[in-house]
């Protein structure tokens, strides 16, 4: 933890949220103080504004670590993707005005800006708890041989996938299954970044493979994130040996992605979730009619309901505190639980039920409905104590994050096998965050495997004390 700094520094990043709160009675200044404030918390992090960033890698070979890949994800996608929203609610679609100013519902646009002030409020306290934790003299306790690096890598990805298939037949494993089933896509695609500049043809032909059977898993889910995720993970991993081909490439993929996807997911549910037709034949059918339409589907629906997820938020606004009480401390004692193995508790409830318990209850979606909507975290932060309960818990989620991180580089010998594999491969719900219950559950089983994995890499001699 980082004495050195006055609390004033950390301060700065909160004077958005309270200007935002100061312009309450204008809603729409109110908005876009707070959504504009994300823009500026981002700055000051990122440029070290704040408290400066570790020096011993620049700053593309450094892109994983939580200030950089975390928050972009996390709090970008909290933060920012609801101007949409906002614009669907003064009456605008596809950015053309459809509805007369004085029919604009204005509770409707009260509730956006106080969720998006709350959203300012959780990315300040977030990233204050990456920052106030971030050690740039961290001194990893083990290491190893760096010549060998890209071959561990490559090891590492084979034996995870294996793993992986192989406790897919075991009950009650299911949850490492798929955490080991994500790694090995994270080394693989590291590993595959490794190998196109060493020109490892073997090594770059096998990582490919492993990475196109996991984008085309990605494809029929029926799922946008994984798709987009894949493609930005690999971009990331190249991009300190190839940063102009990134750019100019991986670019405008993603962009691409955010436009053709949510036609494409359209099509390949109605095929494979309603027409009960198979995955693979849905995808096909999906992609080709996505690609054929001379007309691409409207995608406002998406970028204002689907993108952002304000809208629920601010039904959770509305029921809480006015018609149901706070949870106080009940949903972090639920979380808790719901990490007891259910082989060591046959009757242990639902996880899932538990969840959805609190969306019906709170009006979101009725029973019944096909459509989960679970709680976001930094909703489950507000039902847990408003904005109290935001910052102490946002604070508490960079700060567990970044321990990680840092638990990793030391444990791992450094960046790349502790915060570009580890990390990334098995703490990728961070990127999200999910409910309580599932968010919990994961990091700490997550953290398991981590401590797992290093005694086995310490019993093979791969990883040494660096005294």
């Amino acid at each position: 933890m980082d004495n050195h700094l006055s609390i004033e520094r950390y301060l700065i990043l909160f004077i958005p949220w309270i200007l935002a709160l100061l312009c309450i009675d204008y809603p729409i200044l109110s908005y876009l103080l707070a959504w504009s404030g994300s823009f500026f918390i981002f700055y000051l992090t990122l440029t070290g504004r704040i408290k400066p960033l570790p020096k011993d890698l620049s700053i593309a070979e450094q892109l994983m670590r939580p200030i950089f890949l975390v928050q972009f994800i996390f709090a970008g996608y909290m933060c920012c993707t609801s101007i949409f929203y906002l614009l669907d609610v003064l009456g605008y679609v596809d950015f053309n005005s459809v509805s007369n100013a004085y029919l604009v519902d204005q509770e409707k646009l009260s509730l956006t800006a106080q969720c998006q002030r709350y959203y300012c409020l959780a990315h300040a306290s977030f990233v204050t708890g990456i920052l106030v934790f971030i050690n740039t003299a961290l001194a990893p306790k083990y290491t190893y041989d760096r010549s060998q690096l890209s071959k561990l890598i490559f090891t590492m990805a084979l034996i995870t996938l294996a793993l992986s298939i192989s406790l897919t037949f075991l009950d009650g494993l299911s949850q490492f299954s798929h955490q080991l089933d994500t790694l090995s896509f994270i080394a693989a695609t590291l590993a595959l970044a490794f190998a196109i500049p060493e020109k490892k043809i073997w090594s770059t032909l096998f990582c490919l493979f492993i990475y196109g059977f996991n984008s085309y898993q990605a494809l029929i889910s029926g799922f946008k994130e994984p798709i987009i995720l894949s493609v930005l993970i690999l971009g990331v991993f190249l991009y300190p040996n190839y940063k102009k081909i990134v750019f100019i490439t991986f670019v405008p993929i993603l962009l691409l992605l955010f436009i053709l996807l949510p036609t494409y997911n359209r099509i390949f549910r109605e095929q494979a979730w309603s027409a009960d037709v198979a995955a693979d034949q849905a995808g096909v059918f999906a992609l080709e009619a996505t690609l054929d339409q001379d007309d691409p589907d409207n995608n406002w629906s998406f970028f204002t309901y689907r993108l952002s997820e304000i809208d629920m938020f601010t039904k959770y606004v509305k029921a809480t505190p006015t018609h149901i009480d706070y949870y106080g401390f009940d949903l972090v004692q639920q979380s808790l639980l719901s990490m007891i193995p259910r082989a060591l508790w046959p009757s242990k409830p639902n996880t899932e039920q538990l969840v959805m318990e609190r969306v019906y209850k709170a009006g979101v979606i009725h029973r019944g409905s096909k459509a989960s909507a679970k709680p976001a975290f930094i909703v489950d932060a507000y039902l847990s104590g408003g904005a109290v309960g935001i910052f102490l818990c946002l604070f508490i989620y960079g700060t567990v994050c970044q321990l990680i991180a840092n638990k990793a580089e030391t444990l791992f010998g450094g960046y790349i096998l502790g915060t570009a594999l580890l990390f990334t491969g098995l703490f990728q719900i961070f990127w999200r965050g999910q409910s309580f219950e599932f968010l919990i559950n994961s990091v700490f089983w997550s953290y398991i495997s981590m401590l797992l994995i290093f005694n086995a890499l310490r019993f093979t001699q791969i990883l040494k004390p660096t005294n």
